[in-house]
C-alpha cells in the first residue's frame, strides 16, 4: 500500500506554511495530504512565487501517489488571515484543531502518520489554553507515554526527561520513569525501526557518571540498578557512560541509540551533526508521529529563505517507520540493518 502521509501546517504566521508549499513541489513517494488553511496556503505559495495547484479533500484516506506542484489540502480555516511573522491570538485554535484532526486521522486508520510542521507555544498559551508542546497535547489524544527521540544520519538520541529546568531534573530520574523510557525506547526500535537486537548507549547523570559516587549516587542508586534489571530481560544496554565520553564515533558506530538523561546533555551534539536535516520523532504512541527539528522562524516567513531539509527527513521518516510497520504486521523482516545507527532509507532526503 502506498504510505498516506498526514501533514499540519503548524503556526499559519510563522514557516509553517511556506514548508507545506514548498513539500507540494517535491517528489515524495506517498500518498501527502496537507491540513491547513488552504487560502493561507494559495497566499504563501503566491507570496514565495511558486505555482502550486491545491485540491481540496474531506479527509478521507487518500489513494493516489504525490504529484510534484499539486497539494492535497484537507481544510481547517483559520479566524483570520495570518500576516507572516505577526502571531494572533485569534488563530490558536484553529492551529491545535489542525493537530487534533491529523491525531484522529491516524487513530482511525486513514492516514499512516502525522508529520508536524513546528508550532508556537507562546501565542497558544496567550490565547488562553494551557499548552506545553506538540508533544503533549498529541498524549492528551491518544494516551501512551511519550518519549522524545531526535534522529540523524548516524545517531539516534533518546530523552529521559524533556523540558525540565535543570534543578528537578535529578528528582524526575526515577527507576520507574527510566525503566518505562528504556522499554519504550526498546520496543520502538523493535517494531517501528526494524531492528531486531538494539544496542543502546545509556549516560549517566553526572559528569564521569558519578565517579562511583563522588559525584553523585544517581548512577549507584538508580540508573545501574534499572540497567542491570532490564539486561536480565535480553537487552542490550551499555551504561551508565560519562556523557563527555560517549559521543566518540568509537562509541556511536556500535550503537543503535543513545538514551540521555536531560535534554541539553544529548541534543547539542545530534544537533551539531544534523540540524536542519534531523527529525524529532515521538516515541510511545499509538500513532507515528515525525516533526522538524527546529521552530517557527516567524522572521523568514514568506521569504522564502527556508531550507526544507528537515520536513523532507521527517517525511521519509515517517514513510519508512509506517512501511517498516507494516512489514510487521505482514510478518516480513524488518527494513533496517541493525548492524548501523542510521541508514539512509530512514532518512532519505
Amino acid at each position: 500500500m502506498l504510505p498516506r502521509i498526514l501533514l499540519s501546517a503548524g503556526e499559519p504566521a510563522g514557516i509553517g506554511p511556506d514548508l507545506c508549499v514548498l513539500a507540494g513541489l517535491l517528489p515524495i513517494p506517498c500518498a501527502l495530504t496537507v491540513v491547513g488553511d488552504p487560502e493561507v496556503l494559495e497566499n504563501r505559495a503566491r507570496k514565495l512565487g511558486v505555482g502550486l495547484v491545491v485540491d481540496l479533500t474531506d479527509g478521507n484516506a487518500p489513494t493516489a501517489m504525490h504529484l510534484p506542484g499539486r497539494l492535497q489540502v484537507w481544510p481547517v480555516k483559520c479566524s483570520r488571515p495570518p500576516v507572516c511573522g505577526e502571531l494572533d491570538q485569534a488563530n490558536a485554535s484553529s492551529v491545535l484543531a489542525t493537530i487534533a484532526a491529523g491525531v484522529n486521522g491516524c487513530l482511525d486508520g486513514r492516514f499512516d502518520a502525522l508529520v508536524t510542521a513546528p508550532v508556537h507555544k507562546g501565542v497558544i498559551n496567550d490565547a488562553g489554553i494551557a499548552f506545553t508542546g506538540h508533544t503533549e497535547y498529541i498524549a492528551q489524544i491518544t494516551g501512551g507515554h511519550p518519549v522524545m527521540m531526535l534522529a540523524a544520519e548516524g545517531l539516534r538520541v533518546a530523552l529521559a526527561t524533556t523540558h525540565l529546568p535543570l534543578k528537578d531534573v535529578s528528582a524526575a530520574i526515577t527507576a520507574e520513569r527510566l525503566t518505562a523510557v528504556i522499554r519504550i525506547l526498546q520496543a520502538e526500535l523493535v517494531g517501528r525501526f526494524g531492528i531486531a537486537h538494539p544496542r543502546i548507549l545509556v549516560c549517566g547523570l553526572n559528569p564521569h557518571a558519578g565517579e562511583g559516587g563522588h559525584l553523585g549516587r544517581e548512577e549507584l542508586e538508580v540508573i545501574s540498578p534499572v540497567l542491570a534489571a532490564l539486561r536480565s530481560e535480553g537487552m542490550d544496554l551499555k551504561g551508565p557512560l560519562p556523557a563527555d565520553t560517549l559521543f566518540l564515533p568509537k562509541y556511536i558506530e556500535q550503537a543503535d541509540a543513545v538514551l540521555a538523561m536531560y535534554h541539553d546533555q544529548g541534543l547539542p551534539v545530534l544537533k551539531y551533526m544534523g540540524f536542519g536535516r534531523a527529525v524529532n520523532i515521538t516515541l510511545g504512541l499509538p500513532i507515528i508521529r515525525t516533526s522538524v527539528d527546529h521552530g517557527t522562524a516567524l522572521d523568514l516567513a514568506g521569504t522564502g529563505r527556508i531550507d526544507t531539509g528537515s520536513l523532507e527527513t521527517a517525511i521519509h521518516t515517517a514513510i519508512s517507520m509506517s512501511a517498516c510497520v507494516r512489514s510487521k504486521q505482514a510478518g516480513q523482516a524488518g527494513l533496517t540493518n541493525p548492524m548501523h545507527p542510521l541508514q539512509p532509507s530512514d532518512l532519505t532526503c
